[in-house]
């Protein structure tokens, strides 16, 4: 029986996932590592409405849990030796550099949680894939594992996430499935039974699946695939319904009636976002080219290209649209996280759709309720595009939607957040420069109540 639980990364995924364990486990310690200090210490935070992750419904859990049997810790080692199972949720970025660059998961900082296991631990362990990887990266942790010396048996897990940012506490309190892949032999099955008792604490026995660790680990990147595939379908459909009259969200409607097809994921938009879909779809491209499908990677890599292009193709229509010029005009971004209720930035449409205004001289202010300005400054500089100077000058942020928008010629909607719905629009209006155009890039507001206003309206599809 577990009794023991380390994660080692304390992140959008090692985070949440711990702090609904820890809940619904009181039976078992859970220690979240990380070497991350100020990370760490952000979790340990007194006000829980403080802690790194934002989720709905986040906070309440940690303070339930943590301090009881939550706990946030730097001391990696110490938590690695008393625990009977480690999770492995760490980045596994695409590479930057070498074999694989720009397409395949970097794996360094799996290697390394791996040789540190490998070092520390004294018993036997079971080790829990959580971060998503390339199929049969289990079997390279295993041999590093195997290979320690300290006389240890181990098993590994693979349990890929699949939670939706903004709603990863409900998905985690009901999941539509719990995936456990493992070994065959009777020690990687009474491995797998560990896990599922743990899960059966709170999830239905049906819900739980149980396969073989090479599915497990393919599983997660098709099911990321197929989903931005969908998002990509229905985006590239929009800008033919612009062309010809038709209404994306008409179309959108009419086919997803079909039961065949159905309605989730067919709403057209700026372009997907977040830390999983891209990555893994490229991770997906790579690995069917280093098997030698290269019709299957580029039919897979189109998803991709379409999603670039949607981001490129709204920033052009914003210049287009304001006469073919956006110099020194002050362009207004409401939302820059990639999608509603989440904090999270990474790979947000906002990132690009403001590199290519800035690159224009156009000045953009930004108001997001969840995002700083230090992290809208980040996410730009590491586009490398200017320097950060050159960004500071051609970017703020704002705490107020209101003064983000005055005296400004246009609004861009980068986030669907649903707060945008329920302002004083009549009030935006008055306080920006006319004509005053809104282009709204995740089809979130009533363009018959903007039009009324005086605003012009345009939004993706229509």
């Amino acid at each position: 029986m577990i009794k023991t639980i380390c994660c080692i990364g304390a992140g959008y995924v090692g985070g949440p996932t711990m702090a609904v364990i820890a809940q619904k486990c009181p039976h078992i310690k859970v220690t979240v590592v990380d070497l991350n200090e100020k990370r760490i210490a952000a979790w340990n935070e007194a006000n829980t409405d403080n802690i790194p992750v934002y989720e709905p419904g986040l906070s309440a859990i940690v303070a339930e849990a943590r301090g009881r049997n939550l706990f946030f810790s730097t001391e990696v080692d110490k938590a690695i030796e008393e625990a009977d199972m480690i999770f492995i949720s760490v980045n596994t970025p695409t590479k930057t550099y070498g074999v694989g660059k720009g397409m395949a998961a970097d794996l360094k900082h799996i290697e390394l949680c791996a040789r540190q296991i490998a070092r520390v631990a004294k018993t036997d362990k079971i080790v829990v894939e959580k971060s998503t990887l390339p199929v049969r990266t289990a079997s390279a942790i295993k041999d590093i594992l195997d290979h320690t010396g300290n006389g240890v048996q181990f098993q590994i897990l693979s349990n890929p996430e699949f939670l939706a940012e903004g709603t990863a506490v409900a998905d985690l309190l009901a999941p539509d499935r719990v995936l456990i892949g493992g070994d065959t032999t009777p020690e990687g099955q009474k491995a797998i039974q560990s896990l599922v008792d743990i899960y059966a604490n709170w999830v239905p026995q049906e819900r739980i699946l149980t396969t073989n660790v090479w599915s497990s680990e393919l599983s997660k990147l098709t099911a990321n695939a197929f989903l931005a595939q969908r998002v990509s379908s229905i985006n590239a459909m929009s800008e033919l319904c612009e062309r010809t009259g038709a209404d994306v969200n008409e179309v959108a409607r009419a086919i997803g009636m079909d039961s065949r097809i159905g309605s989730k994921f067919l709403k057209s938009s700026v372009g997907f976002g977040g830390s999983c879909f891209q990555k893994d779809i490229l991770n997906l491209v790579y690995i069917a080219k280093t098997y030698g499908l290269n019709e299957v990677a580029d039919y897979w890599e189109q998803v991709i290209i379409m999603n670039d292009h949607q981001k490129r193709r709204f920033a052009k229509n914003i210049i287009s649209t304001l006469y073919n010029t956006v110099s020194g005009k002050k362009i207004a971004f409401l939302g820059w996280a990639f999608k509603k209720d989440t904090n999270d930035t990474r790979e947000s449409a906002a990132i690009y759709v403001a590199d290519d205004l800035l690159s224009e001289q156009a000045h953009i202010s930004v108001f997001d309720p969840k995002v700083k300005e230090d992290q809208i400054l980040s996410d730009l500089n590491y586009l490398e595009t200017r320097t950060d100077t050159e960004n500071k000058k051609g970017i703020v942020a704002d705490e107020n939607p209101y003064s983000a928008c005055k005296d400004a010629h246009a609004i861009a909607i980068l986030t669907e957040w649903d707060e945008f719905r329920d302002y004083n629009w009549q009030q935006i209006y008055d306080g920006m420069l006319k004509p005053a155009f809104v282009f709204d890039g995740r089809n979130l507001l009533d363009k018959t109540e903007l039009e009324k206003i005086g605003f012009v309206y345009q939004s993706i599809g229509s």
